[in-house]
């Protein structure tokens, strides 16, 4: 399979959330690049079509994210760039 992304990703594997309107899930981030990521959830039907993607280890690193595409349990995000 040929890659396209611009940017590789990077395995991760540590906890998140999904975080939106005040409803928070939890995920587990499995890689991340300069524009997106891919993240497991048990449930992908309860995922918004944009939310904030948030660190459990640091709260304080947060992303702005746009779901790209979904299989199975895993949803592959893009980050938005915010003002």
């Amino acid at each position: 399979m040929d890659e396209k992304r611009k940017h590789p990703r990077t395995e991760v594997n540590e906890p998140g959330y999904v975080s939106s309107g005040g409803s928070v899930m939890h995920c587990v981030i499995v890689n991340m690049s300069a524009e997106g990521a891919a993240i497991e959830v048990e449930n992908p039907a309860f995922v918004p079509h944009r939310f904030r993607l948030v660190m459990a280890n640091d709260a304080s690193e947060l992303y702005e994210c746009r779901v790209i595409w979904t299989k199975k349990t895993r949803v592959g995000v893009s980050f938005l760039d915010t003002p």
